[in-house]
Order: structure tokens, then sequence, then C-alpha cells
């Protein structure tokens, strides 16, 4: 029966102790994620159209559900061929937790952030592991187990010639880590990774089609075929697959057909959805949105530094919000100004994508003039 390769005792290990109780190490994380603040602002953070006027389409809270489930489902498939022995509430947890500290606007966002403080990088899941670790409760972090941790930190999934995933055998050393190249150490991890494929394709097209950006009778014949053109479809071939297929295998992967495949419909949607002449408008708009969000609290901070009171004289909401910010994460920053760039990239992404717009329109628009009588 294929097993983790770390010891229980690394998997359960949480940077401050917790006496065990009766919910158990992983599903006890799994509430720990929901009851979060940046867990319940995901509800208003981009997959992948920003700020949409349809309550149909998708956002980040949806797919970290969607990933979830999936990701449950694929170890209840490989558990009931009486060859694995996975747990379903470490690959929930993994999932809802994966993407707690994406950017607003998506992954243009993402990049829009990273450009700001370049050469330092800005990963979504590099920064949801520091959410989860260290931003989260004012500070206090939200004291998950070291495997939740871990699949979060390495979830990302946008490798598609990788169909072969194993765990790492050595334990990753959670706090270095500030790249892609590195591989979960449960399967677990390995499922949500590609959890992750399955369930943003399918949704993204059916989304795209109700933005009018393709019809269903645009997508690749083969795809339509084999594996088909709607979000439920997509799933329900792609996770039974990838149950059969690794069902007697020490690997996580899809069959070597479904992966042709699915290079073509990824090929697809970024040629027809992603770089869409109006996605890359989008674009412009948010990089122009990000980039003026961070001049402004840089400049205001150049100013006022940790004075909290004296931002108040900018006569703008944004300028307090973001003192009244800084003061209830003391505990992370103390005071220091070498962390300025640290705090503004924080707070950047923490927003949701219409409260990103809002404050954009409070930094653009003057300040009301006040009449006496």
């Amino acid at each position: 029966m294929n097993k983790n390769p770390l010891t229980p005792d690394i998997y359960y290990k949480r940077t401050r102790p917790q006496t065990p109780d009766v919910r158990g190490e992983y599903f006890r994380d799994q509430t720990k994620i929901i009851h979060s603040l940046p867990f319940r602002r995901l509800k208003h953070k981009t997959q992948v159209f920003f700020a949409p006027d349809n309550d149909h389409i998708c956002t980040r809270i949806e797919h970290v559900l969607h990933v979830a489930t999936i990701a449950a489902a694929i170890c209840r498939g490989l558990n009931q061929s009486g060859n694995w022995n996975l747990d379903q509430d470490l690959a929930y947890a993994i999932g809802l937790g994966h993407d707690i500290g994406h950017a607003p606007f998506g992954h243009e966002g993402e990049k829009a952030l990273a450009a700001c403080i370049a050469p330092t990088p800005f990963l979504h899941e590099v920064n949801s592991f520091r959410v989860v670790e260290l931003l989260a409760n004012y500070g206090e972090g939200l004291n998950l187990t070291y495997a939740v941790k871990d699949g979060i930190l390495c979830h990302c999934g946008e490798d598609f010639a990788t169909n072969q995933l194993r765990p790492s055998s050595t334990p990753n050393e959670l706090e270095k880590i500030n790249h892609r190249r590195c591989f979960p150490t449960t399967y677990e991890g390995c499922i949500v990774r590609v959890a992750d494929k399955i369930a943003y394709l399918g949704r993204d097209i059916e989304d795209a089609v109700k933005a009018a950006l393709i019809t269903r009778e645009d997508i690749p014949q083969i795809v339509q075929d084999e594996i088909g053109t709607s979000n439920g479809e997509i799933i329900n071939t792609l996770t039974l697959d990838l149950i059969e297929h690794s069902k007697d295998k020490d690997y996580i992967g899809f069959s070597p057909e479904k992966t042709d495949i699915i290079s073509e419909l990824k090929k697809f949607n970024y040629e027809r959805i992603y770089h869409n002449a109006q996605m890359r408008q989008r674009k412009a708009t948010i990089d122009k949105c990000i980039e003026n969000l961070f001049d402004y609290f840089r400049t205001i901070f150049e100013k006022y530094g940790f004075d909290y009171g004296a931002y108040e004289q900018e006569g703008k909401q944004t300028a307090t919000s973001f003192a009244n910010y800084m003061v209830s994460m003391e505990k992370v920053y103390h005071q220091d100004p070498a962390q300025r760039d640290s705090i503004i990239t924080d707070y950047i992404a923490g927003m949701t994508d219409s409260y990103a717009l809002s404050v954009m329109e409070d930094v653009i628009l003057p300040n009301s003039i006040k009449f006496f009588s």
C-alpha cells in the first residue's frame, strides 16, 4: 500500500504545540482556515474575470472549494482501489488553503505586484504560506500542521509536463522556499497539485462562454469528444482517469492519452481566454492600478513612517486604513522601516478586487472641499 515517506510526527507538527482534540489534526486545520479573515475575503477575489458583476462567475473562494472537493474525491477513489491509504481530511485542508494568499485580480494581479517589488519574487503560494504561518489572526498565524502548510506552499499546478507526481522523500524547509521547484512531501499534496488543474480548466471555459469570449463549438474537437465541453464533464472525466491510471502505481498522474488532450485544452484556454484581446486590455488596467497603489502607499509611508496619527493629514480614508493596518500588525512589523515594501505588499495582496478598486478611486480623486457657513 502506498504510504507517505515521512513519519506522522513530522506531518502533524505545528509551530506552537497544541493539544489534540476529537476533530483530528487535519479536520481541525480545515476549520482554522474556514474561520480566518483571509479565507473569507476570497469570495471577492478574482479567479480569471476580475470584479465580475455576475454572481455565477467563478471567484477564488469557489475555486478553492472545487480543488478541495476534487482532491478529496480522488483520495476516496484511490483508497477504494485497495492500494492506497490517503487522508481525505488532509487533501481537503490543503485545497481550502492553497490560494489563501492570492493577490486581487488573479494571476495578473500577482504579476503586477511582483513587478512592484522586483527583483524580489512574489508568488501566490509562497504568500499563502506567509498568510497562514504569520499574517493571519493579526500576526498570530493559524498554527497549521506541517503537512497542510507544505501542501499549500508546493501546490502550484502550472507545470503540465509533469505527469508522474511523487512526494519529496526529504522534508521541505518551508521558510526557505521562494520558488516553484519544490514538490509536496505527501501524496495528498501531489493530488491537490493535480486537482488545481482539473478545477480551473473546465470552469474557465464555462465563464468564458458566459463572457462571450468563446463558444462551446470553438473547443477543439478532440477535447469535446474525449473530455467534454462543460465544467462537470471535464471534472468527472479527468478525475476518473486520474484514479484509474494511478490506482496501481506509486505516483499520481493522468493516462498518456488524457495528458495529451489536457495539453490541447490548456493551449486553447491560453490562446482564446487568458490572452484574449479583452483580457489583455484589462491586464493593462490591473497593472496600472496595482502600480499606482504601491506608489501611493510607499509615498505616504516615506512621509509618516510609523507615526500612525499623522496619516489623517492626507484627508483620505485609504491613508487612515493603511495606518490602522500597521497598528494591528505591529507584532509582525515591529515598526521596522526596512519592512516598508513587505508591509505594502502584504496590505495590497490582502485586498479584494472591489476593495482595491475603491481604494484606487479614493487615491485618484481629489479630497472634497469643506465649506463653512
